[in-house]
């Protein structure tokens, strides 16, 4: 099979396309076929510093969808045949970037019929990432407030989706080119980050989403209520003074998750969700996504074709 692969960490030229032996699945695994695939800052990341996976070679890659080819030992919720999409192990089920890859049967549902499989790859890992950061551990209610930064960025821009189907009141940061974009996703207030200091304007939110890291997470602290939680998913919490405001904070890895993949796939099919796409590449362009992805201009999700 055709994957893309590396045998150094560097930029985006040390990626290639290489021939590999097809994965074969094991107990309770199915082989999905291609037929899209999402591309994430953990992908540039990985290719850059090799982070989790160390050293290479590996084919990246955690978003996917794409048809049923086979199944191993004991799956009984697919059959060969069937569309599914879904996020494959994370980190150590990389390998999306490829004509096939292995994924555990109850990582991937159905695809919805109202979502072909460039959109539905655009979708499980960084839907899962929003769901799990407000849904699981920020605890988002209907009536509740909540920041959400980046939010015309992969995670983000679903993250305000999510966040309006259960009835939150939102506010996300943006760049004033992408405010119309937010709105659009149904974003009550954006603020722009390059004129306006979020810290200064925004209090009382329940749960701040923070996709930036850096500055953004102790920033963050005096815009939340007593009793509210700061949800990191790209930063370290620990030093964070969140007794001062009587708050709390927790870090979060995503997790392959086939209770959310189903949640996600029910807002699909009732209008609710939909990913937004910022480009879309063949395959074997993969080095040209990388670029894409890190030029710090992207509106929504990357995604490779088969």
């Amino acid at each position: 099979m055709r994957a893309i692969s590396q045998d150094v960490l560097g930029d985006p030229a040390v990626l290639r396309e290489v021939e590999l032996e097809r994965p074969v699945p094991g107990p309770s695994e199915v082989l999905v076929r291609v037929c899209a695939a999402g591309v994430n800052p953990t992908d540039w990341i990985h290719r850059a510093t090799g982070l989790i996976l160390g050293r290479p070679p590996f084919v990246l890659g955690w978003e996917v969808s794409g048809v049923v080819e086979t199944v191993g030992l004991g799956v009984a919720i697919h059959r060969p045949g069937d569309e599914v999409f879904g996020m494959l192990k994370y980190p150590y089920g990389n390998g999306a970037h490829a004509e096939y890859a292995v994924a555990a049967a109850r990582h991937l549902v159905r695809k919805p019929a109202n979502l072909d499989h460039v959109r539905a790859a655009a979708l499980p890992l960084c839907a899962t990432t929003a769901w799990q950061a407000l849904v699981d551990v920020g605890e988002l209610r209907a009536g509740q407030r909540v920041l959400i930064h980046a939010a015309a960025g992969g995670v983000g821009h679903l993250a305000v989706q999510i966040a309006k189907a259960r009835g939150a009141y939102v506010i996300g940061t943006a760049s004033g080119p992408k405010h119309d974009f937010v709105r659009a996703l149904g974003a009550d207030e954006v603020i722009d980050y390059t004129t306006t200091d979020f810290a200064e304007v925004v209090r009382d939110v329940d749960v701040v989403l923070d996709g930036v890291g850096g500055e953004y997470g102790p920033r963050s602290l005096p815009t939340l209520r007593p009793g509210g939680v700061l949800v990191a998913i790209v930063n370290h919490v620990r030093d964070l003074d969140v007794g001062r405001y009587r708050v709390r904070a927790a870090e979060m890895l995503v997790e392959a998750d086939h209770a959310a993949m189903r949640e996600i796939a029910a807002l699909v099919e009732a209008g609710r969700l939909c990913p937004e796409l910022d480009s879309v590449f063949p395959l074997s362009a993969a080095a040209e996504a990388h670029a894409r992805g890190e030029s710090g201009r992207v509106a929504g999700k990357i995604v490779l074709t088969l």
